[in-house]
């Protein structure tokens, strides 16, 4: 179960966080920020994701820890202000903000894909809000123009509006032009960005904007913030993920105190795709970093 606050990011955009409870937990509707606390979790989604993703990561973790998931700007029930800016620096704002106004600092940032490079990018310039990070499947290394071009290009290929939820499942599981092989996971994935319009459904981002997004950091290596991050740190990587072996081993070498885990059977969405077998590599880490003084 999960009660939404709300957030003021950078710039007055209005965040919705989410804060999950354990079993037995009180739950209720919209809620204001700014009670205080005494640290917690902070979830931080990729490109194109929204909190709802990590609900089952939220679901093993509320039961120890206070836990909040942010729809991050441009996404999810988010402001996605026209203008923007949709720029890396306004996203760890905008996670730096959450952190403040909900009172979850020191905080264990796990972040995924865009989200993971935020939350080290938070981390190397707000080491006292940081108590310990997980990086999973995001790269250090610059992504590229070329990969820029064919996400413009996947982006404009989509068959919208999908007339049921259905249709979007088997696109994104199985039509996309994209994919090597099925996958289900990502189907379902895509399924929770989608909201019912009049004319079918459709994401509740604008692609603009997400190009945008990534376009802030896919021309730019990001092996200095990397190396400034003092806190704990693991790695996490699927198998058949984005981020390869050799670069995930080197982004532990370079973090000061990184650490390495992988998990078999997992595509780019390894929390998602492979929720058990994600946990049994996240948790441990999380309860050690929890346990010990920042």
């Amino acid at each position: 179960m999960a009660r939404r606050i709300e957030v003021s990011g950078s710039g007055g955009v209005r965040l919705a966080a989410w804060e999950f409870t354990g079993r037995g937990g009180p739950v209720g509707g919209s809620v204001r920020a700014g009670s205080g606390g005494a640290g917690g979790v902070l979830l931080l989604h990729g490109l194109m994701g929204r909190a709802a993703h990590w609900a089952e990561t939220a679901g093993w973790l509320s039961a120890r820890h206070r836990t909040v998931a942010l729809d991050q700007r441009g996404h999810g029930r988010s402001d996605k202000p026209v203008a923007g800016p949709y720029a890396s620096e306004a996203y760890v704002a905008d996670a730096q903000a959450a952190i403040e106004q909900l009172g979850l600092a020191p905080a264990i940032l796990v972040g995924h894909a865009m989200g993971a490079l935020t939350a080290w990018q938070l981390a190397a310039r707000r080491p006292d809000l940081v108590r310990a990070l997980v990086i999973s499947d995001m790269r250090a290394s610059a992504l590229g123009a070329a990969t820029q071009r064919r996400w413009g290009e996947w982006l404009r290929s989509w068959p919208v509006p999908f007339a049921t939820l259905a249709e979007v499942r088997k696109w994104f599981g199985q039509d996309d032009p994209m994919l090597e092989r099925p996958a289900p996971a990502r189907g379902d994935f895509y399924a929770e960005v989608m909201a019912e319009r009049a004319d079918g459904w459709r994401p509740l981002f604008f692609r603009r904007q997400i190009l945008l997004a990534r376009e802030s950091y896919a021309h730019d290596a990001h092996w200095e913030d990397l190396a400034r991050v003092e806190c704990p740190a693991l790695v996490v990587r699927g198998l058949d993920g984005e981020l390869g072996r050799a670069e995930a081993q080197e982004m532990v070498r370079v973090l000061p105190r990184g650490r390495y885990a992988e998990v078999p059977d997992a595509g780019h969405f390894i929390h998602y795709d492979q929720p058990a077998a994600w946990r049994r590599v996240a948790e441990p880490f999380v309860e050690a970093a929890a346990g010990a003084r920042k």
